[in-house]
Parts: structure tokens; C-alpha cells; sequence
């Protein structure tokens, strides 16, 4: 019984002394990322959902066909990775989900208006994969 107290006692200690480590850093999608500026916070376009996508991790986002998603940044395929674009949804609807920015394949959406070219090539940093 003693030891169960002092394990508990220690993993409460732990927990007060690093209230703010509650997020994890996920491995790298991609090294690099196309953007329209250096700092990858202007929209490049708005996308439409040609069908669903249930996120497989907390680095994406789960979209809804038909629904409306502003890219902020693509990364830049490597090998045999996937092609990913990250934004966030758009919509009424998707009130609870708005201004959460994750990736998402390029592949299950078409896009809808282009408001600035991803001209910019950006290293990917550790922040951007970084799960709360």
C-alpha cells in the first residue's frame, strides 16, 4: 500500500511541476512546404471536399465531402509520402470546427478559387506537426 502512495503521490508531483506538456510532437510529414508567404498565414485557396476523410491521427483534419476548406500551405512530396495540404474548414455549419488547421490529402479535393500562388518554399518546422 505504501508504494501505491508514493506512486501516486509522484505522478501528481509530475503533473503540477509540467502543467503545460500536454501536446506531442508527431512525426514529419514533409521537410518542406509550398506557401504564398514566409510566414505561411495567408490564404492560397479555397477548396471543396469531393468526398469524406476521417483523420488518422491529430495531425489532420476530418472533412466532409462538400465541405469548404481554406489551404494555407502544401507540403512538398517526398518519395513515397502522400501529398498533403493544410487549412482549415470553412462554413456555418462546421461552427465547432473552424480555425482548427490540419492536413488533409490533395487528392479528395478540387479547388474553388485561387487567391494567391504557392510560390514560396518554406522548411517544415517541428510546430508543425505538434498535436495538443
Amino acid at each position: 500500500m505504501t508504494q501505491r502512495l508514493y506512486f501516486m503521490i509522484l505522478f501528481l508531483c509530475l503533473g503540477l511541476m509540467n502543467p503545460f506538456a500536454t501536446g506531442i510532437f508527431m512525426d514529419k510529414l514533409a521537410s518542406k512546404k509550398l506557401c504564398a508567404d514566409d510566414d505561411c498565414v495567408y490564404t492560397i485557396s479555397l477548396v471543396r471536399a469531393e468526398e469524406d476523410y476521417n483523420a488518422p491521427d491529430c495531425r489532420f483534419i476530418n472533412i466532409k465531402k462538400g465541405q469548404l476548406i481554406y489551404v494555407y500551405s502544401k507540403l512538398v512530396k517526398e518519395k513515397e509520402s502522400g501529398e498533403f495540404w493544410a487549412g482549415s474548414v470553412y462554413g456555418e455549419e462546421y461552427e465547432d470546427h473552424m480555425g482548427t488547421v490540419g492536413y488533409f490529402p490533395r487528392s479528395l479535393v478540387s479547388e474553388q478559387h485561387v487567391y494567391q500562388e504557392a510560390n514560396k518554399t518554406v522548411p517544415t518546422t517541428d510546430i508543425d506537426f505538434f498535436c495538443e
